[in-house]
């Protein structure tokens, strides 16, 4: 999905996010979904540049297991010139925690830079399941992709 780089691409993406995966994911992992999303997309309409044409490009592939639903979102902006990291916030920080959230509700995440830009993917295992480790991508071949 193409969105605009501004706070209605954020909108629109978690409402296409939540709407398509609504009876495929459980409740619980829906609401990690959209709040991770939410953080991807609003920080690339903040750090980064948008794609040619003033977009953000907005996807996710669900892979289904005998123990649950593998899912890796993925954001993809024009780049920035800081990547994306998790930074110490102090606790009275009016903002910075997005990458903390991420973080607690994914299973792994990361960046992958091109000559275009960027993308921020997060990746989240079946309830109980260990991620693959870095460097992996479990993703290779999807059994269902949606984007």
């Amino acid at each position: 999905m193409v969105v605009p780089h501004d706070g209605a691409g954020a909108r629109q993406a978690r409402h296409w996010l939540a709407d398509e995966l609504v009876t495929a994911v459980p409740p619980a992992l829906l609401a990690d979904l959209v709040a991770v999303l939410a953080e991807l997309v609003g920080n690339a309409v903040r750090h980064a540049d948008p794609l040619p044409g003033g977009v953000i490009q907005v996807g996710w592939r669900l892979r289904p297991t005998p123990a649950g639903p593998r899912i890796r979102l993925q954001v993809t902006d024009g780049g920035a010139p800081v990547g994306p990291r998790v930074r110490p916030v102090e606790p009275d920080a009016p903002d910075g925690r997005g990458l903390h959230i991420v973080a607690a509700l994914s299973s792994r995440w990361g960046v992958d830079r091109d000559g275009l830009g960027q993308s921020v993917w997060a990746e989240f295992e079946p309830a109980g399941r260990q991620a693959d480790p870095v460097g992996t991508d479990a993703f290779d071949e999807p059994d269902l992709v949606i984007a």
